[in-house]
């Protein structure tokens, strides 16, 4: 796919002072007390402020998103999706020396709006109202990772081939989310590029984070179903610090889910198939884990405390059990919540843009002649999907 088309500039003559005024405002009513829970619940994150060597840009990033943000509730999208709602690139110019492009907007709005998000939320979580968090990365790629101030968005740079692969899939990703409201695929959010004076554009993405709301996990993961460079040290016992382990870590452990077992199994499936359809591999299921209360124990079999918080989907009822629906728990993030007998569950696909082309063929050769016997990430898409759903099969109950 060819990289986007240049489409309408628009020239900003100041910041969204308002907007950081407003979050301002907000924060000073908050009382000692949600403060206090706050600063707990971001042990382990670290506050991108004026002396963080990307501070200037997420400042940029956060005057550009609410600007971009305003544009969609200013304009909402109305009538049937276009195919020019998946191709739009609306660029701002801000008077501070830089630029922000928006890719696919009004596709991207309409699906927020599909998700119960609003785009007043939204901004605040994005914009200047409080610093982007940043966390240790165990991943191996050149990505940034950010974290809005609530930690309910996660952002990350991508490459331009990365973007190119992302957009040409959108149109499939969002039918796949309106057969299956209830899939384990990361919501995206947006994506933007950004440009300072004359300089090479930035991309990056925004989704719901997997892993919110964050106060209580206890264990984090991020799972290939496979062996090599599949293990991370572990911080050592009493550090702050927040570490996203992976498969060898995981060995000897498992995932109790109880009766929600057998709608997991379907569910990764169902999204592994499509992500095989659209030879993609090298995703990853994040996992998390957060032990319940004594009385959260329980509730997921009582409609009394749950509620079928549905994304619109196909309404037929042929089509009501190919959906697979589930009973989704009355908390934020409910499309990434599972509860078991023990333990909350937080699950999701994410890095979805990584094609089986020549590169990651050449690449699966050579691993095969370095690492004989033993399992590795670059395999065809067919062998990833069924690998990664056996892994789900034998480390669930």
């Amino acid at each position: 796919m060819a990289a986007p088309s240049p489409g309408p500039r628009e020239v900003l003559a100041s910041s969204p002072e308002a907007g950081s005024r407003a979050a301002a405002a907000g924060s000073s009513r908050r009382g000692l007390l949600w403060r206090l829970r706050d600063k707990q619940s971001r042990l382990g994150l670290f506050e991108i402020d004026p002396g963080h060597e990307l501070h200037q840009m997420t400042c940029m990033m956060q005057a550009g998103l609410w600007a971009a943000t305003q544009v969609s509730m200013d304009h909402p999208p109305t009538g049937p999706p276009t195919e020019e709602d998946f191709s739009q690139v609306l660029t701002q110019v801000h008077e501070q020396g830089f630029e922000l492009g928006t890719l696919a907007g009004p596709a991207f709005a309409r699906l927020r709006r599909s998700l119960g998000l609003a785009d007043e939320d939204y901004q605040a979580a994005l914009g200047p109202g409080g610093p982007y968090l940043q966390f240790l990365s165990t991943s191996k790629s050149k990505a940034s990772f950010f974290l809005s101030h609530d930690q309910r968005f996660f952002l990350k740079t991508q490459r331009r081939r990365e973007v190119q692969v992302l957009l040409a899939h959108l149109p499939r990703y969002v039918q796949h989310l309106q057969r299956h409201p209830h899939s384990l695929l990361a919501r995206l959010l947006g994506v933007h590029s950004l440009r300072v004076a004359q300089g090479k554009k930035k991309y990056f993405i925004i989704m719901q984070s997997v892993f919110f709301p964050a106060g209580r996990i206890s264990e984090r993961y991020d799972i290939k179903g496979c062996e090599v460079s599949r293990w991370v040290d572990p911080a050592p016992e009493g550090s702050p610090i927040v570490l996203v382990l992976k498969d060898l870590n995981f060995e000897g452990k498992t995932i109790n889910l109880g009766p929600q077992r057998s709608w997991f199994l379907c569910q990764m499936e169902l999204d592994t198939a499509f992500l095989r359809e659209l030879n993609v591999l090298d995703y990853s299921l994040l996992m998390a884990f957060q032990r319940l209360h004594e009385d959260e124990k329980g509730l997921g079999s009582s409609l009394i405390f749950r509620t079928v918080r549905s994304v619109r989907g196909i309404q037929s009822p042929e089509e009501s059990g190919a959906q697979n629906r589930r009973l989704l728990p009355d908390a934020p993030n409910a499309l990434h919540i599972v509860d078991g007998p023990e333990q909350r569950y937080f699950l999701g696909l994410v890095d979805l843009v990584t094609v089986y082309g020549l590169r990651k063929r050449l690449e699966h050769l050579w691993k095969t002649l370095r690492y004989p016997g033993r399992t590795f990430s670059t395999v065809s898409p067919a062998c990833y999907a069924r690998r990664l759903c056996q892994w789900a099969e034998a480390h669930t109950e």
